[in-house]
């Protein structure tokens, strides 16, 4: 029996390889993909989300929805009232269709070097951003544990392919070598690029949002996509750099952003996520590096 899924956010950098791949995924006989004009899960009505559910009445929501800077306001509400207002209009218009959205490795906050982070790690994030988020994630497990949804969390560590986004430092990276190949310049300047990352390929997170939608049943509440593996952002910024054919200096200054900056080390525990779903990341970091450079500079 196939799936009719509902999905927000199918035009974003995450939501677009999820739309790819719930189109060609058998087991999902209808896609539907309301726009902005349609309904702006962020500043829509709750009444108008529960219309929209009630007339499209989707096996599976899934939000890809979500803001990564702004006011703690704006924050909150892209990202826990987001999560709140799903849980509401399901439980009205489409009260066993399973609810899926995107959180954030920002939840976890300070993690001790040299440690892989599982889903059930203690959560004590440094800012807004990972506040916001691991009020909507736990939202929804309290949610699925007291039966009231069928809702999971996917927590996304740091997303990277084809049409990086300039709010990500692999982004702003490619967007300031660009310049300076086109420009002649002989330097570019970043922020601080010391602190260890786990870069997941935005094409392993779709998968697992895909295994998501069609599994018969759902053990957890919620599960880590990333790759498994640390490394420096230098690191990747210098792959990066090579892929361009960049031989300037990129120079470090400033500030990290500040959803992030006191993390110094972070990387993914995805042992539930395979042992639950099946799913493994399938791209490693040199292959997702070449797809941001071949890609050019995002729409």
């Amino acid at each position: 029996m196939t799936k009719r899924v509902l999905l927000f956010g199918a035009s974003g950098f995450i939501g677009g390889r999820v739309r790819a791949a719930l189109s060609r995924e058998a087991g999902v006989g209808e896609l539907i993909c309301p726009g902005r004009d349609r309904y702006d899960l962020i500043s829509g009505d709750l009444a108008g989300l529960t219309e929209l559910l009630r007339s499209s009445a989707p096996d599976v929501v899934v939000s890809c929805v979500g803001a990564l800077g702004g006011s703690g306001e704006h924050l909150v509400r892209a990202n826990t009232l987001v999560a709140a207002k799903l849980l509401d209009a399901a439980a009205e218009a489409a009260p066993t269709a399973r609810l899926v959205r995107l959180g954030s490795a920002g939840e976890y906050g300070v993690v001790p070097h040299g440690q892989a982070v599982a889903e059930d790690h203690r959560t004590e994030p440094v800012g807004a951003y990972g506040v916001s988020h691991l009020a909507g994630t736990r939202l929804f497990a309290l949610a699925g544990e007291s039966g009231r949804a069928d809702a999971v969390s996917v927590r996304v560590f740091n997303p990277i392919g084809a049409g990086q986004p300039a709010e990500n430092v692999l982004g702003r990276a490619a967007r300031r070598i660009r310049e300076a190949l086109a420009g002649g310049g002989s330097e570019i300047t970043l922020g601080p690029l010391g602190a260890y990352r786990d870069f997941v390929d935005v094409r392993d997170v779709a998968e697992l949002l895909r295994a998501l939608v069609v599994a018969p049943r759902i053990p957890s509440r919620i599960y880590n996509a990333g790759s498994g593996r640390a490394v420096t952002v230098r690191e990747a910024v210098g792959l990066l750099a090579g892929e361009a054919g960049y031989r300037g200096e990129i120079r470090e200054a400033g500030v990290g952003p500040q959803r992030s900056a006191a993390v110094t080390w972070i990387r993914a525990d995805v042992t539930r996520a395979g042992a639950e779903l099946g799913w493994r990341p399938a791209h490693d970091l040199n292959s997702s590096i070449k797809d941001i450079w071949a890609a050019g500079a995002p729409g």
